[in-house]
């Protein structure tokens, strides 16, 4: 399981998994639960790309970022460890 430590969004953490470049598992630690059960349950089985380009700059309000964000972050981080 991976962790990240978000910053400048409501939800605290996110804990994923990946496998062989597949998202099966997204839990937001934090942050508004039925959003990011939702954004969870939507990118699941998906690719890390797609999610990260479908998730990559998204705002909340008056932030410079979101939830699903702070996702794409994570998911970005995880790609560079990888290589």
């Amino acid at each position: 399981m991976n962790h990240y430590k978000t910053q400048n969004v409501c939800s605290r953490e996110i804990r994923f998994d990946v496998e062989n470049n597949i998202i099966t598992h997204v839990e937001f630690v934090g942050g508004c639960s039925g959003n990011t059960q939702g954004v969870s349950r939507l990118i699941q089985g998906m690719d890390v790309e797609e999610a990260i380009r479908r998730l990559d700059g998204i705002h909340c309000g008056p932030r410079p970022t979101s939830c699903p964000d702070q996702l794409a972050r994570a998911l970005k981080q995880y790609k560079a460890q990888q290589a």
